[in-house]
């Protein structure tokens, strides 16, 4: 008895995962999937995610740590050179690479950029996940998988695997789990059982407020929003059966023009905006809360190096 218990405790492996793409493929929704809860923000705003956050997938035989980045652009800001640059130091680093296409879009320039640079990382396994296969057919579902196969054979190198999922629609997500735990190495966890992601609190909760605040806004606003949380707090002299945590956080934009956009008529968006998130940062956190926020202008963040480390980048 004892042997089997050493052998499968020998057995178990632990690494590093990215999903990588170009912006808006579907990585951050395929974390959350794999997760099981929501540890990454996701927007139909490409470009959403701007800090790696991890979510920890627990199984008998595996931990599976999964490396949420950027996805690869063309940068038009230090901002942009400084995402890329998160990037590729994550690629550097982790045990499995995840390269993330959309089963509902043709392979473009984006896609070829980013596994030409996927070919030059000569040890590290890649699997091609083809994304939002509940979008297509069978016939246009093939076309892509066939396409993939052959970028890379173009490009001189294989897919570990290819696999098509559905984040949406929970198809092939828990396969795709399976497909990666036997590329990490041999060792035990790495992190405490029901840890799902070691994302400071505060980072999270200034995640889901901007995930909010980008929900409808207007094409000129995609990248200007950044979110800052000041404080976390419990609130004094509450009973012990009814805790409240104050949060007093700020919506950073680039010029005085945007703030009427972010705060609406009558303050109506700011008040969506508080609202939303606040369901989302309770769910998080398993607590009541009270949201304070305000709107503030930061000018030209994205460019200036000062303003980039004030606002956490």
């Amino acid at each position: 008895m004892s042997v089997h218990t050493q052998s499968s405790e020998a057995a178990h492996r632990a690494g590093f995962a990215c999903f990588v793409g170009r912006p808006n493929a579907g990585k951050s929704t395929l974390t959350n999937a794999l997760v099981g809860k929501k540890v990454a923000i996701t927007s139909s705003r490409p470009q959403t995610t701007r800090h790696t956050v991890r979510g920890i997938v627990h199984r008998p035989d595996a931990q599976l740590i999964l490396v949420d980045t950027p996805g690869l652009h063309k940068p038009r800001t230090l901002l942009g050179e400084r995402l890329n640059d998160v990037v590729r130091t994550t690629w550097a680093e982790v045990d499995v690479i995840g390269f993330c296409v959309p089963a509902d879009q043709k392979l473009g320039p984006g896609d070829k950029f980013i596994a030409k640079e996927l070919a030059g990382i000569k040890k590290t396994p890649k699997i091609a996940v083809v994304t939002k296969t509940d979008l297509v057919d069978s016939k246009q579902l093939a076309e892509q998988l066939i396409a993939i196969d052959q970028l890379a054979t173009e490009l001189g190198f294989e897919w570990a695997e290819i696999i098509p999922v559905s984040a949406v629609g929970d198809q092939q997500v828990s396969l795709l789990a399976d497909l990666i735990a036997p590329l990490l190495p041999l060792s035990p966890p790495l992190y405490p059982e029901g840890d799902l992601t070691d994302e400071p609190e505060m980072v999270m909760v200034a995640e889901l407020i901007r995930e909010a605040a980008l929900e409808g806004v207007r094409d000129e606003l995609p990248h200007s929003i950044a979110v800052v949380v000041e404080e976390m707090l419990p609130r004094e002299n509450r009973p012990a059966d009814k805790p409240l945590l104050d949060i007093h956080a700020n919506v950073y934009i680039e010029r005085p023009s945007q703030k009427g956009i972010i705060i609406g008529p009558k303050g109506a968006r700011l008040k969506d905006v508080g609202m939303k998130s606040r369901k989302q940062i309770e769910a998080l956190l398993g607590t009541p809360v009270f949201l304070d926020l305000h709107v503030k202008v930061a000018k030209d963040w994205q460019r200036d190096p000062k303003q980039l480390r004030k606002l956490g980048f």
